[in-house]
């Protein structure tokens, strides 16, 4: 590493350059990367909804029902009169209304009520609507003129509208509160007023060239997209706060400027190279996820830690070497207390706290597995958002519905009429749409027109809308699934194909929860390994890997105790995220304690461990707190919110079992250590001789 360090100084002029020119190339392709919005596209190819999806594609231009709407105060025929009118708009396919399912000449009050009421209650009129979901957002927008500004809307594309119009506004926003709050924390933590920008601009190039180089991926999901940028600055700027606190250091006992960061990289090196390992092997543990979003998500943050990480040990001390007489110029006095207070209380008091940290562990590792689980849109709108109100005011009149679409083998009618009949009985269903239950079966398909008869039967398959009275997920919902999908297989064994909201969430469930055990087990196995490699150890790895584990655990076992839903997405996401993101802390004060304990007693190691690295550990978790902090409080997308707040709150707590935990574990563990540390303590020794 030393002549590698010494390169870098070397080609310093030519480092920037090429950084520049990375710059350059990154931002201009930023604005050309395809964002999709559309969370269903992210399930595996054989999933049953999505091999019913493409049935249906090849099969009828109809999109699947994914827009509900309400128009209060109408008559009959004024119904009829929107009906016609949204039918117009284009990219929308179908619009479904009571004159579908019953007959409106004949007077309501004598008609089966659960029928009527499904599509028109207290003078109110519902229309169900297919609309082309790509082009959500317009369409969307055309229905509300139409519908006047009384009306309510719901349903998938609503949804998807909604994430489309306020996701990439709010990711500017985001990080114009994450960079100011960024540089506060920073100018606590550093000594000069300059190093701030260092730090900024050498994630910031990184950033840059990340998120310019997806566009060989094609396309990014919108989760992706929204959080990808300020996680890589949270978890990836304290290897820059790792190398420039060394450099300040070096430079204090005396050394000259090249030496100091030479030796800043060579010491460095190593707990930077094992952190980065660490979140990247984090990050790529995603990629196992049979639900592709991990995979997506996974890949991007991995390359993004990966570029981060030579920016920092490339073009961070380039520009340090360039501006030192400027940070020299701007040194101020540490505006952060000495932690030597903190350190000797803290090791005073470590057993007892680490006895009360154990207490706390034990039923968190068991509250955070039988959290209340959201699988699919339902948390994606937080509470007061405008479509979460709409949603309400639809539910609270009609109550809760979702449509599907059943599509069975063409040519049976009797087998229709009795599926159609028998789905009608299901209590959970207020409606069922089909040729045999519309039409009828005396009259043959054949003296339909075409357009009418397209609706029905198409590529040898007959299609049925079906409206359950159903929320879209949960367990009301999934048995729904489940009930329709058995009662088809008894008429049409495997022949038959199930789509709908909540159909796809049920299939969202089955894949994420199964992608739960190998993502969790690769994780750690993979960051094990680079932690076993680092230390030369196996003490070590496990005592670090069981302080963060521990942490994750009472992080994630905080909402069963207070009773909240989690988001299974961001639940499998930060099992993964916020081992692989903090589990640097515990490197960099491991490898603190190692290097103390050559000198000192292990109670001395400890606490001058604490007083050495409390900074360095609080300005990267206070950056990954405040990030992810102000991602749950900006953003209204449910999923993204609640990504930003677990993971925020992870970081805090991972820092503080860290500082807390750790010295304690560190101190009852010592002799054991000692026994199978003696590779390190060698390979440290020979990086102290070389530099």
């Amino acid at each position: 590493m030393n002549k590698i360090a010494g390169l870098i100084l070397k080609h310093k002029r030519s480092i920037i350059i090429i950084n520049v020119l990375l710059l350059a190339i990154g931002a201009l392709l930023i604005p050309m990367i395809a964002v999709n919005f559309n969370l269903s596209d992210y399930l595996p190819d054989n999933a049953p909804s999505t091999e019913s999806l493409r049935v249906m594609e090849a099969s009828f231009s109809d999109d699947i029902p994914n827009v509900n709407v309400y128009i209060p105060d109408v008559s009959i025929p004024e119904a009829i009169g929107y009906k016609e009118s949204l039918a117009q708009v284009s990219g929308v396919s179908s619009v479904l209304w009571l004159d579908d399912v019953a007959d409106i000449r004949i007077p309501l009050e004598i008609q089966d009520q659960k029928t009527v009421e499904a599509w028109y209650k207290d003078g109110g009129a519902l229309f169900v609507m297919s609309v082309d979901q790509d082009n959500a957002t317009a369409i969307v927008e055309d229905i509300r003129g139409i519908a006047g500004p009384s009306s309510s809307l719901s349903g998938e594309a609503v949804n998807q509208a909604s994430v489309q119009s306020t996701t990439m506004g709010e990711i500017s926003m985001i990080m114009l509160y994450v960079i100011p709050i960024v540089i506060i924390i920073l100018l606590l933590s550093t000594s000069s007023w300059f190093e701030p920008v260092l730090f900024l601009i050498t994630i910031g190039v990184a950033i840059a060239i990340n998120e310019g180089t997806n566009i060989f991926l094609g396309e990014i999901s919108y989760v992706t997209r929204a959080t990808s940028a300020v996680l890589q600055l949270a978890v990836s700027i304290d290897y820059a706060v790792f190398l420039l606190h060394r450099f300040a250091e070096y430079r204090d006992e005396g050394a000259d400027l090249k030496l100091s960061m030479r030796k800043a990289i060579v010491k460095s090196s190593s707990a930077i190279a094992a952190s980065a390992a660490t979140t990247v092997f984090g990050f790529l543990a995603l990629t196992l996820m049979k639900f592709k979003i991990g995979a997506d998500l996974g890949f991007v943050l991995a390359k993004g830690v990966v570029i981060s990480y030579i920016s920092v040990m490339t073009l961070l001390p380039a520009m340090a070497v360039y501006t030192a007489k400027i940070m020299d110029k701007t040194r101020h006095r540490p505006l952060l207390p000495s932690f030597k207070g903190f350190g000797r209380l803290t090791v005073k008091v470590c057993i007892p706290l680490a006895i009360i940290i154990v207490l706390i562990m034990i039923p968190s590792f068991m509250a955070q597995r039988h959290n209340e689980f959201l699988y699919g849109s339902s948390g994606m709108h937080s509470e007061g958002s405008q479509v979460k109100n709409e949603a309400d005011v639809i539910n609270g009149i009609f109550g809760q519905s979702q449509q599907m679409v059943l599509l069975v083998p063409e040519g049976d009618i009797v087998k229709e009429i009795a599926l159609t009949e028998e789905l009608s009985s299901v209590d959970e269903i207020s409606s069922v749409v089909s040729y045999a239950g519309t039409v009828g079966a005396l009259i043959p398909s054949d003296f339909l027109d075409e357009d009418t008869r397209s609706q029905f039967y198409s590529n040898g398959y007959s299609r049925m809308v079906i409206t359950g009275a159903i929320a879209d997920e949960g367990d009301e919902a999934f048995a729904l699934t489940e009930n329709i999908r058995s009662v088809a297989q008894s008429y049409y064994g495997e022949g038959y194909y199930l789509l709908g909201q909540n159909v796809v969430n049920y299939d969202l469930k089955e894949t994420i929860t199964n992608d739960y055990l190998p993502v969790t087990l690769a994780s750690v196995i993979a960051i094990g390994l680079v932690l076993v490699i680092t230390f030369k150890s196996i003490t070590v790895p496990l005592i670090l890997m069981l302080v963060i584990e521990g942490a994750i655990w009472i992080n994630l076992g905080l909402p069963y105790f207070v009773g909240d839903s989690l988001n299974y997405i961001g639940y499998q996401i930060i099992s993964a995220v916020q081992l692989g993101a903090t589990i640097d802390y515990g490197i960099l004060f491991a490898q603190r304690y190692l290097e103390n304990r050559r000198i000192y007693d292990k109670r001395e190691a400890a606490r001058t461990a604490v007083a050495k690295t409390a900074a360095s550990i609080l300005t990267p978790a206070g950056i990954l707190t405040a990030a992810g902090l102000i991602l749950g409080f900006i953003s209204t997308n449910g999923i993204i919110s609640q990504l930003g707040s677990i993971l925020g709150r992870g970081a805090a707590i991972s820092a503080a079992m860290v500082l807390l935990f750790l010295p304690a574990l560190l101190i009852i563990f010592d002799g054991l250590i000692q026994k199978t540390m003696k590779g390190y303590i060698r390979k440290q020794e020979r990086e102290d001789e070389l530099i």
